[in-house]
Parts: C-alpha cells; structure tokens; sequence
C-alpha cells in the first residue's frame, strides 16, 4: 500500500494475479474479459478507481463463466450478476463499488435493450424471437439487430 493508506494501480494488479493465478492481467485499451486467452485487460491510464471498478467487474465475468450469451436479456442478465460479484469481491480488496457507478452502466445496457426491442414500424416494445432478431406482438412486424453489443442498434425490418 502507499503512504495514504490506497493501494497503487501496480500493487492491485499484482494482488489480483497472485490471488487469481488462472488469470492474466494485461495493459490494454479499455478493460475487457477474453474467455479465449483467460486474460483481463485494463487501462492503465483510467483513474485507480475507476481502474478498479473495471477490473472488478470483468474479473466477476470471468469467475461466473460469462462466454456467450443467446440474448439480449440474457447479457443484460449477466452485466448484473457480474457487477454484484464485482462488488462483494471489492471488499476484499478495499474497494467499494459505487451503487450510482453500477446503476449508470446498467443504464448503458438497458437502454441499448430498449433501442434494439422498439419495434420499428409501430414502436412497441418486444422480445427476441431468436439471436438477432425481434418480433413485434403488435403488429407482427420482424426485424433483426447487429450481433455486436457495443454497435449502434441498427433495426432492419425484414
């Protein structure tokens, strides 16, 4: 720990590998869980805590098994699972994770929800029919959606 009583960026990370040694922590552009590589990576530029919070959060991921999902309630399922694991891991380590924080990326991710489920042609809201694609219970109008989250939710009727 520094002499304020923080522990620095480095000191977390070295924490988190030798308290999680299946893991990798790598500096990357913005923090991100890859399954395939079993690797976190994090910006090292961010804020610590804000550092922290990301970390926390994709190593929540990580820890639950988060891969895939087959759709979009389903991911928005899985960002809240894994921010409550982010949370109760952060006491260990002396963070303590903002509920405004949780809520305003949960935010993120609801909303995206609602553009993608608004039905284009009479704006009601509706659920997947199958991966990538909606069906409105109004006017029985199907459209499909980007299989990328972080896209913007084009909706091309079909």
């Amino acid at each position: 720990m520094s002499s304020s009583g923080k522990i620095s960026r480095d000191e977390f990370i070295k924490r988190l590998a030798v308290d999680y040694p299946d893991l990798s922590f790598t500096e990357g552009a913005r923090e991100r869980w890859s399954p395939k590589t079993n690797t976190i990576a994090y910006d090292p530029d961010q804020e610590l805590v804000q550092l922290q919070y990301g970390v926390l959060h994709e190593l929540a991921h990580a820890l639950l098994g988060h891969i895939n999902y087959q759709s979009d309630f389903e991911l928005v399922n899985m960002e809240s699972k894994a921010w409550e694991l982010a949370g109760r891991i952060g006491r260990k380590y002396g963070v303590r994770l903002s509920q405004e924080h949780i809520q305003n990326c949960l935010d993120t991710y609801r909303d995206w929800l609602h553009r993608r489920s608004t039905c284009p042609a009479c704006e009601s809201r509706a659920l997947q029919s199958q991966p990538g694609t909606y069906q409105c219970f109004n006017c029985h109008t199907t459209w499909n959606v980007s299989s990328r989250h972080f896209l913007r939710p084009y909706r091309l009727k079909t």
